[in-house]
């Protein structure tokens, strides 16, 4: 029997996340051993009046192709992908790690061969995005290669990622609707600012220049679970849009390859220096990948204090409350960074003990806490009609790129 928090994710992806409309045609991708959840989003697409299809992406055909294929096959685009990101009206990928080290001993050459080969393919989906023609949003399925990277047991790391979307509360919609509120506070305030600096006391010192960007409230639609507000450099400033240096508190997770001890020096919107205790030569091979790959395309702050846990996994780890990262590569045209790159790689940097966000010459975040307290907070307000009821709801045991 399904898990009834399967479900329920299924639900807030098809009714809050993307908004599934009748006639809309939506994608599904992921491994088959995310089935379960597969099965319950089709379920809910197909409830809403919509017409799916399942794109299947094993994990062991990735490998198969980085292994045998030689340099004509990786840099191959096919004419259906490119027919099929200009079509969907959704799409929903679901993220299943068997292994999350089958690609770590990839050659990077091939790895980054393969991804300016597909900018292409990104280009479109991050322009249709932004002008609101493709909904799109990407969430986890609890595997036991996720959980061993998390060095949690498989039920541990099921309850993580649930409660990081709010899966444990009666009514996760209301909760999100109000974290969308608290957090457009946020953009609201950062919308119009010139400058934002964050600084933290491993020496992180780095200056964005965000006039005339815009802020983007994260909050479920497009990542679930959610929580942060972005935005891109201003490249086209006299400054370049960014200029310092960051060390990265956590390992640097891309294509399944860890570079630990990242330090990045940038200067006018790119990055001229960097260095890594582990895996240096991956991180300098992806930042050659191609002319869009220094710079720099996104600056966010992570708001989600329900994720205090690094878990080695991008899509929680950038929403740690009291964090914020930089992505070097691709940036979104809908905050106006039209950078592009076959590479959007986001790295996270801890600002709970002795960090701060200025912005324009006011702190507006100490020690990973904004100090305005109607803004997203370790403790944000929950009302006990949205609270947990066992009595009500069954859990269980179950087990997405």
């Amino acid at each position: 029997m399904r898990d009834d928090r399967l479900d329920k994710l299924a639900d807030v992806i098809v009714r809050y996340s993307v908004g599934v409309k009748q006639g809309d045609l939506v994608r599904l991708s992921g491994d088959p051993v995310g089935l379960p959840l597969l099965e319950a989003v089709y379920e809910k697409v197909i409830e809403a009046g919509a017409h799916a299809f399942w794109r299947s992406s094993p994990e062991a055909f990735e490998a198969i192709m980085y292994e045998k294929a030689n340099d004509e096959q990786l840099q191959y685009v096919s004419e259906l992908s490119l027919q099929e990101i200009k079509t969907i009206d959704c799409s929903i990928g679901l993220w299943a790690d068997v292994n999350t080290k089958s690609l770590s001993r990839v050659d990077p050459a091939k790895q980054g061969l393969a991804g300016a080969a597909r900018k292409e393919i990104g280009e479109i989906f991050m322009k249709r995005a932004a002008a609101g023609e493709l909904r799109w949003c990407g969430t986890q399925y609890p595997t036991n290669g996720s959980a061993q990277d998390a060095e949690m047991s498989l039920r541990e790391y099921e309850d993580f990622v649930f409660k990081a979307g709010h899966l444990d509360k009666v009514d996760p919609v209301a909760v999100w609707q109000e974290i969308e509120k608290r957090q457009q506070l946020v953009a609201d305030y950062l919308n119009g600012k010139k400058e934002v600096r964050f600084q933290s006391a491993n020496g992180t010192d780095v200056v964005v220049n965000v006039s005339g960007m815009k802020w983007i409230n994260c909050c479920g639609h497009e990542n679930f679970p959610d929580g942060e507000v972005f935005t891109g450099p201003n490249l086209k400033a006299e400054d370049g849009g960014i200029n310092g240096y960051v060390k990265y508190s956590f390992p640097a997770v891309h294509l399944g390859r860890e570079v630990d001890g990242v330090e990045l020096w940038f200067e006018k919107g790119k990055v001229v220096k960097a260095k890594a205790e582990k895996n240096e030569e991956f991180l300098l091979k992806m930042l050659d990948m191609d002319e869009g790959a220094r710079a720099v395309g996104e600056v966010a702050i992570g708001t989600n204090y329900q994720i205090q846990e690094y878990t080695k996994n991008t899509l929680f780890d950038e929403k740690i409350g009291g964090t914020f990262h930089i992505a070097v590569g691709a940036g979104y045209p809908e905050t106006r960074n039209e950078n592009v790159s076959g590479l959007h790689w986001d790295m996270v940097c801890d600002l709970r003990e002795g960090g701060t966000i200025t912005v324009d010459g006011e702190v507006i975040s100490k020690d990973g806490r904004f100090i305005n307290s109607t803004w997203p907070s370790p403790s944000p307000p929950v009302r006990q009609s949205d609270c947990f009821n066992p009595a009500l709801e069954r859990t269980r045991e179950v087990h997405l790129k």
